[in-house]
């Protein structure tokens, strides 16, 4: 198992740099101050060379080899998955600690899955490798959690709504050239996505699965009763793009073994880390992606009673996917393992 030793700063790698997710590790480390003392920008060949600064240094992109991890601690991958499962146990060996945004690992037996908020703990049991959650299931677990641990949750069915960069910079990109296209009555391009997502909405994120559920659907349920650490916890969810920039919503209806009365339930979400309440439905105040992007806060509203059952709660949360549910999470977890 690779162990940090204790430093007053550590040399961090970050493979995938010129991606969405890598550019935000970079904003997240400088915003939160993060102890570096060498820094390594990694990426494809195709990518290697590029320049990028950090904190008024400039970088140069080296090529993601199974060599380059000479010296590193700690490792931060969003490189996708195939990548991760190349190159981090390459980076394990070297003696770093990979934190892995990809789902290459996160359903690993060996493998903690953690959010911090929620298993902080699961970080000790780590064996070289971390595995970040999917961004959908970040977002909703954080919430979730302050439920469970007044009463337990026995199930959620949720609806997620989930922005274009989602998909990465180039889906979010592809949305926004199909507005400048339809503006001027051009044929729009759709390559990224199913479907055309400028005023449309797609029920398909990631590939089907036998049982009629998304990759994605099926990643919220394994995910989030591996993360609360409870089998028995259900989730059903319906995966939906919508034509947002950046952020993800989800209307959760969650059922807990006793009843928690909508002024609890508020109570509770105040007090727990990483989330604010935004509920003031009398002033139009609710969550909005338009308004929660560029934060590392999950956001819930719309708290209600459900109509069919005492023990169940609906309330719609928002967070920033590629922050909370990607890069800050990523960077949050890097520090417990240096604390």
């Amino acid at each position: 198992m690779a162990e940090l030793k204790k430093k007053d700063a550590y040399n961090v790698a970050i493979a995938g740099a010129t991606g969405a997710v890598g550019e935000t590790f970079l904003e997240i480390l400088e915003e939160r101050n993060f102890p570096i003392a060498k820094l390594k920008l990694l990426a494809s060949k195709r990518s290697a060379g590029k320049k990028i600064k950090f904190k008024g240094t400039e970088y140069t992109v080296e090529e993601l080899t199974h060599d380059c991890f000479d010296d590193v601690d700690i490792a931060l991958f969003s490189a996708g998955g195939g990548r991760s499962k190349e190159f981090a146990p390459s980076a394990v060996k070297a003696g770093a600690v990979v934190v892995d945004n990809s789902s290459a690992f996160r359903m690993d037996d060996d493998v903690p899955l953690v959010v911090p908020e929620v298993n902080p703990h699961a970080v000790k049991e780590h064996k070289g490798i971390i595995a970040n959650p999917n961004c959908t299931t970040i977002i909703m677990v954080v919430a979730l959690q302050p439920l469970h641990a007044f009463s337990k949750v026995k199930k959620a069915v949720v609806s997620s709504y989930q922005s274009s960069s989602g998909a990465g910079a180039q889906a979010m990109e592809e949305l926004m050239e199909q507005a400048r296209q339809w503006t001027k009555g051009e044929k729009l391009t759709v390559d990224k996505f199913a479907h055309q997502l400028l005023f449309n909405v797609i029920p398909h994120i990631d590939s089907f699965q036998e049982n009629g559920y998304t990759k994605e659907e099926m990643k919220m349920f394994n995910e989030t009763r591996k993360i609360m650490g409870d089998k028995d916890v259900k989730v059903s969810s319906t995966c939906v793009r919508v034509p947002v920039l950046s952020a993800h919503s989800e209307a959760v209806t969650v059922t807990t073994e006793d009843e928690i009365t909508v002024e609890k339930a508020k109570e509770l979400f105040a007090a727990a880390p990483g989330i604010e309440v935004m509920d003031n439905p009398d002033n139009l105040e609710y969550p909005m992606p338009l308004f929660c992007a560029g934060d590392d806060t999950c956001y819930v509203g719309r708290i209600r009673k459900d109509l069919t059952d005492d023990n169940t709660l609906t309330f719609w949360v928002v967070g920033d996917q590629l922050r909370k549910g990607a890069a800050t999470n990523a960077v949050q977890i890097a520090e417990l393992l240096i604390k």
